[in-house]
């Protein structure tokens, strides 16, 4: 049984037909090959698959594509404007704050989240914002430290 739900990605509009049981991340990388969301535990533990609907920070993993209609949905790829980087990817950038890179569209989504409800966020808020995303290098000391240099407007804007 296909469904057709709407939904706005990245700020571009599509109808897409599809299973009722689909999770919205399966949706962004079979569907829309936007590959940049992540699949870690498929349970909502590790937070690799966070994407920004209507701006908050959600796990793509357990949210159902049907309950993602009408929304508004913001990837990773979303971030970039013009060729350019987001501050936030561009502090990740500077600071080291890559390694493997897998956990990484999750940690900037839900950055971004955060800095735009408060552009001031100290550090503990950004440790408590970020702190149900698991890192598997261990690199949680230069993520702070990206965020914080984006929050600080020192990243290029």
């Amino acid at each position: 049984m296909k469904i057709s739900i709407d939904l706005t990605v990245n700020g571009e509009r599509h109808q897409v037909d599809t299973t009722p049981w689909i999770t919205l991340l399966e949706l962004l990388r079979e569907t829309l090959h936007l590959t940049g969301t992540k699949e870690g535990c498929g349970l909502g533990e590790c937070g690799s698959c966070i994407v920004l609907v209507d701006g908050r920070p959600v796990n793509s993993c357990l949210m159902l594509a049907v309950d993602a209609r009408g929304r508004q949905i913001t990837t990773i790829e979303g971030l970039v404007s013009n060729g350019d980087l987001h501050p936030l990817q561009q502090s990740f950038i500077e600071k080291g704050a890559v390694q493997c890179g897998f956990c990484t569209p999750a940690m900037i989504l839900s950055a971004k989240a955060l800095l735009d409800e408060n552009p001031d966020a100290g550090e503990e808020e950004i440790k408590q914002t970020l702190s149900g995303i698991i890192c598997r290098c261990g690199n949680y000391k230069k993520i702070i430290e990206a965020v914080r240099t984006a929050s600080d407007g020192k990243a290029d804007s």
